[in-house]
């Protein structure tokens, strides 16, 4: 008489029943990707903070160049000269506004690229890995 409990293995062992995944992989591909995330979270918290802090430098130069171009317009005689040096400050304050709103589009392109890249090259990574776990 068979032995139920060899019949029972022998049953399981003849099945063709399909690999379970790597758990354990899987888990560790979901913690480089947090960790991809958090990552680029940072690159992108350091490039407000550093935008932020230019911000803020162009605000101080503004006022002061503001206060330096009141002290000038008051100085002068003419209402001819006045006009000249008041045209020449409004040109100079074109092209330092348009050069820090470069500067400044430059931070954001930049930070938004570093940590756009990170998410990249981590999902690069997660296709290769899931192609892995599927073989």
């Amino acid at each position: 008489m068979p032995n139920p409990q060899e019949e029972f293995i022998r049953f399981f062992a003849e099945l063709k029943l399909p690999e379970l995944p790597d758990f354990g992989a899987i888990a560790e591909a979901q913690r480089r990707n947090i960790e991809a995330l958090a990552q680029a979270n940072r690159i992108a918290l350091e490039g407000a903070q550093a935008l932020a802090r230019r911000n803020i430098e162009i605000l101080r130069r503004s006022l002061e160049e503001m206060n330096e171009a009141l002290r000038a317009l008051t100085s002068e005689d003419s209402p001819q000269a006045k006009a000249q040096r008041q045209a020449e400050l409004m040109k100079a304050a074109y092209e330092r506004a348009m050069a820090d709103l470069r500067e400044v589009a430059e931070l954001i392109q930049k930070a938004n690229a570093e940590a756009l890249g990170v998410l990249q090259a981590r999902l690069a990574q997660a296709l290769e890995e899931l192609q892995r776990l599927v073989k």
